[in-house]
C-alpha cells in the first residue's frame, strides 16, 4: 500500500530536526533507576521501556508505570508501534502475582497494565488481565489500577470478563482518525474500538471511567481529529488523550508534520466542549501520562483549558 496515497497526494513527510518543545532530559535519577531494577528482577516488560517514552522519568517519580503482559511479541504490524510482531511464545500463569509483587514493592498509587495483542489466544489474553486485576487488589489494594485492552477482536465475552472485575479506568487507545486505519492499524477497525469502548462502559456502568487516546502527526486534518473526538464521546468515552506521533524507527511511518503546543490547546478545548470530562493533550502526552489524575478530579470536567473557556 502506497502511504502516501492513504496519507494524500498532498501530504510529504517532515525532514528536518526535532522541534524544541519535544526536547526532555534523559531519566536517570535514583528513584528511576531503583524501579528500573525491580522490574529487571521480575522479568517484567514495560511500556514505559519498550516504547521509548519520553516521560518515563517523569511518570515513574510520579508513581505511576504501564506493565505490559502477555509478553513482548505482537501479533498484528502497527505501522507505529516499536513492539515486536511475530508469533508469540509467552506464556506464564505466575505474571500475574509477580506483576502485582512488583506493583506493591514499587508502591505505585497507579498502575497500568497493557497487553500486546494476542489474537492467537482463545480469550484474546483476557484473562491474564483478569489475573494481574485480582493479584493487585490482593498485594496493593491502595494502588487504583487502569487496564489498556486490546478490541478482543471485538468478541463481547473476553471484555466481560475484564470489566467484572472492576478495574477503575477501562482504556483502549483508537490511536488514529478513521482514514488512516488502513497505514497505521491494519487488523484493527476504528468502528471496532469504538464499539468496544461503549461496551466497557455499558457493562461497567458508573463504576468503570472508560477512556480512550489518539495520536497526531501523520496527516490528520483538525477537522478530521474533531470529528474523530464526537464518535468517541457518542460511545461513551469520558478521558481523552492525544499526543504527538514520534517515529521510533526509519522502518516506521514517516512523520508529516510536528503539531505545535498551540494546537494541541485548541484541541483540548474541542475537546472540552465535545463533553470530555478530562482531556490531556500535548507534544509530550501519551496513553498513561498523569493517569493517576484521571480519576481524583474533584471537579470533573474543569481541566486548566476548560476553566479558562469558563471563565471568558
Amino acid at each position: 500500500m502506497d502511504v502516501l496515497n492513504v496519507l494524500g497526494s498532498d501530504v510529504q513527510p517532515h525532514r528536518g530536526r526535532k522541534p524544541p518543545w519535544l526536547k526532555v532530559p534523559a531519566p536517570g535519577g535514583p528513584r528511576y533507576r531503583e524501579l528500573r531494577g525491580m522490574i529487571e528482577a521480575e522479568g517484567l516488560h514495560t511500556v514505559c521501556q519498550e516504547a521509548a517514552c519520553p516521560n518515563i522519568g517523569e511518570c515513574w517519580q510520579r508513581g505511576t508505570a504501564t506493565f505490559m503482559i502477555l509478553g513482548d511479541t505482537c501479533t498484528r504490524r502497527c505501522g507505529f508501534c516499536n513492539v515486536k510482531t511475530g508469533k508469540p511464545t509467552w506464556d506464564d500463569p505466575l505474571e500475574p502475582a509477580r506483576v502485582a509483587r512488583s506493583v506493591a514493592r514499587m508502591g505505585l498509587r497507579h498502575a497500568v497494565i497493557t497487553s500486546v495483542d494476542r489474537d492467537d489466544l482463545p480469550d484474546y489474553g483476557a484473562s491474564a488481565f483478569v489475573g494481574v486485576i485480582r493479584q493487585i487488589r490482593r498485594q496493593a489494594p491502595s494502588c487504583k489500577v487502569e487496564v489498556l485492552t486490546p478490541d478482543f477482536r471485538g468478541a463481547e465475552m473476553p471484555l466481560a470478563k475484564v470489566v467484572a472485575e472492576r478495574p477503575d479506568v477501562f482504556n483502549h487507545n483508537v490511536e488514529v482518525v478513521p482514514r488512516l486505519y488502513p497505514i497505521a492499524r491494519r487488523g484493527s477497525r476504528f468502528e471496532r474500538s469504538c464499539r468496544v469502548l461503549r461496551n466497557a462502559k455499558e457493562m461497567g456502568g458508573d463504576g468503570v471511567v472508560t477512556k480512550s487516546g489518539l495520536m497526531v502527526g501523520l496527516g490528520e486534518s483538525f477537522e478530521e481529529m474533531v470529528d474523530a473526538l464526537g464518535v468517541l464521546r457518542e460511545h461513551g468515552v469520558q478521558v481523552l488523550t492525544v499526543g504527538q506521533y514520534l517515529r521510533p524507527t526509519v522502518h516506521h511511518l514517516p512523520i508529516v508534520r510536528y503539531w505545535h503546543p498551540d494546537e494541541f490547546a485548541e484541541l483540548e478545548r474541542a475537546a472540552y466542549a465535545l463533553g470530555f470530562e478530562h482531556v490531556a493533550a500535548g507534544p509530550l502526552v501519551r496513553s498513561s501520562y498523569h493517569a493517576d489524575q484521571h480519576i481524583v478530579q474533584e471537579h470533573v470536567g474543569v481541566g486548566p483549558l476548560a476553566a479558562q473557556a469558563q471563565a471568558r
